[in-house]
């Protein structure tokens, strides 16, 4: 298995790294979420040098409510520890691997300059 589980003991551990982290809202009750499952698995087989990290909502509840994780499942993406995706729904393999070359592809110095500027607006 290459994903992680991630709680609220781990979450900053495991997002405020180099490269590119993605998570996996999830709960045991949730049918898109257990559909979704196996085409996250394949990626996270597919894609060794992201860290794949599912978070089980109800065992980490006091994150999800931080992040204020309201539909299932949620994707975060994070890279270089900064959160540069997040949207509720399960996306298809195509959208997932679409997603990830769009994350590989990002200037994260440009990025950075961005999170700069809007931190200097009053």
């Amino acid at each position: 298995m290459a994903t992680v589980d991630v709680t609220d003991k781990n979450f900053r551990e495991v997002t405020e790294r180099e490269g590119i982290v993605i998570l996996d809202f999830w709960a045991t009750w949730c049918g898109a979420c257990k559909a979704f499952a196996p085409v996250y698995e394949a990626a996270s087989e597919s894609h060794m040098d992201i860290l794949f990290g599912k978070v089980d909502t109800e065992a980490a509840q006091q994150l999800s409510e931080s992040l204020a994780i309201r539909a299932l499942p949620t994707i975060a993406v994070y890279r270089d520890s900064i959160r540069v995706f997040f949207q509720a729904g399960a996306l298809p393999r195509p959208a997932l691997d679409d997603l990830i070359t769009q994350v590989r592809a990002l200037d994260m110095a440009q990025v950075r300059a961005e999170i700069e500027s809007h931190a200097h607006v009053h």
